[in-house]
């Protein structure tokens, strides 16, 4: 099979060049894995979900090298082998992939039947995990190796989609519970969860069997530490070996051995409510984003690790530079006093900061303005029901399935799954489902700069800054995944 100008043709992602490993065998694994010392993991964001593979703690479950897909993301953005070796697309609807040798850290193989039946429950889920907004598809076991999956639509991106960390595949055993699925012992990653103390901490140990090589640390103790200052003094004083998330105000703070900087596709953005409050007026939400100075929140509150917002993607997605389309906006009202509510959350150390310089611009401009910072996971459900009229969110443009689309049919959709703007809007729907037929890579991209432009337009999301992720690692530690994803952080090669 021609997968390398298969993928060649779907890369739909920026070039990085961040330091970044790939999955399983890729990584070096070599050396005595025996003698290996468990990891010491500091991470920001506490499970939301009872770790469910279908929500937000989905990236948890990857970046702590639990979970894996049929397929991975290479530093690229292009689809790269994982549980399947090599795939075909058979028609514009069906793809077929070819599966490993691998076994579940329950024992069980990794059969055909058994991912088929795991893609099955991910369609099954509700909420319906992000990258799945939109589509429909089927998945039936082929021979002793293979796995048919066949879309609704023509869905060019399916590698990049199954990609993504909450299309995992685990075994029978996970789906055995009410309602609820289970990750611990049943996933195919080089650690197994072992044990989960509610939001404060987790264990896991090495899976000896993974089909990558065995791992080189013999497990990972996390700790969830949402204080972001908390963190970089655990790394500082050497009570954790790694800790993600160091904020910008910490920096400075850790030795220049330790800090990492990673460029990612990640936009910081205020998001309007579009459909109730007074945002829901469109003159209303133009005031508010003509209030808003970027460069100020860049320079200012991220000390110049970040850059001013200039679109849904950032100067990361190298493709959209230059090739922005100049949205149509409303013409900007007066705010007159009227109250909103402006909520973030301070998992993201820099983003309560972010709200209360944003809250003086708002207030500037004429608005009146209250603040409501919580813990993200005490923050996001009622963000979802629209019970804010603005949202200071951090969100990866790329992290649901690699596809720059994804984010749009997602977050800004009248059906999207995440859509904390409440925005429903036909010009932006009929924007994003043309460019979601479309194949090739340049006419896509082009597409998704319209879409891009469309959504932009409706004022319902102002880009405040496109991040640079800090994360710190001691001295001894070596084979941490910096990922611009964010997908990835701990796996075969990590070690101290």
């Amino acid at each position: 099979m021609r997968r390398r100008h298969l993928l060649g043709s779907l890369l739909l992602a920026p070039l990085l060049t961040a330091c970044f490993a790939s999955q399983g065998g890729e990584e070096d694994s070599s050396g005595d894995a025996d003698s290996g010392s468990r990891l010491r993991v500091a991470l920001a964001f506490p499970p939301a979900e009872n770790l469910s593979p279908y929500g937000a703690d989905a990236t948890i479950l990857s970046r702590l090298g639990v979970t894996e897909g049929l397929t991975a993301l290479d530093a690229n953005g292009a689809a790269t082998p994982a549980l399947a070796r090599s795939w075909r697309r058979e028609n514009d609807r069906t793809w077929l992939f070819t599966l490993r040798e691998a076994t579940f850290q329950d024992g069980s193989e990794v059969t055909p039947a058994a991912v088929a039946a795991a893609l099955t429950h991910a369609t099954e889920a509700r909420p319906a995990p992000a990258a799945l907004s939109g589509v429909t598809l089927t998945a039936e076991a082929d021979g002793g190796t293979g796995v048919r999956v066949t879309t609704g639509a023509p869905d060019p991106v399916l590698p990049l989609r199954l990609s993504s960390p909450s299309l995992a595949v685990l075994s029978a055993k996970a789906y055995s519970g009410k309602g609820r699925v289970d990750p611990a012992g049943t996933a195919t990653g080089p650690f197994e969860l072992t044990k989960t103390v509610g939001s404060t901490s987790a264990a896991l140990d090495r899976y000896d069997d993974y089909w990558g090589g065995r791992a080189q640390a013999s497990g990972v103790d996390v700790r969830f530490i949402a204080d972001g200052t908390a963190r970089a003094s655990a790394l500082r004083t050497g009570e954790t070996d790694i800790a993600e998330a160091v904020p910008v105000a910490q920096a400075a703070t850790l030795d220049e051995n330790t800090r990492k900087e990673t460029a990612t596709t990640r936009t910081t953005s205020l998001l309007l409510n579009a459909a109730s409050g007074p945002f829901g007026n469109p003159e209303l939400r133009a005031a508010a984003r003509r209030a808003v100075d970027t460069s100020a929140l860049a320079q200012g509150v991220y000390e110049g690790h970040a850059d001013p917002g200039a679109g849904v993607y950032g100067p990361a997605v190298t493709w959209a530079e230059g090739k922005r389309q100049q949205p149509r906006r409303a013409k900007a009202g007066d705010p007159d006093g009227a109250r909103i509510t402006l909520a973030t959350y301070d998992n993201r150390p820099e983003l309560p900061e972010v709200a209360q310089v944003l809250k003086q611009q708002l207030e500037k401009a004429g608005f009146r303005v209250t603040l409501e910072v919580r813990e993200y996971s005490r923050l996001e459900s009622d963000a979802l029901k629209g019970r804010f009229d603005a949202v200071v969110l951090a969100r990866n443009t790329l992290v649901d399935t690699g596809d720059p689309l994804a984010v749009l049919a997602g977050d800004y959709t009248c059906d999207g799954g995440f859509n904390i703007a409440q925005l429903c809007d036909q010009n932006v729907d009929r924007a994003v489902r043309k460019a979601e037929t479309i194949a090739d890579p340049g006419e896509r991209q082009a597409a998704a700069l319209a879409a891009e432009a469309a959504i932009l337009g409706t004022d319902a999301v102002v880009p405040l800054v496109h991040q640079r992720v800090i994360t710190g690692a001691g001295t001894s530690v070596s084979g941490v995944l910096l990922d611009p994803y964010e997908r990835t952080l701990v796996g075969a090669g990590t070690r101290r």
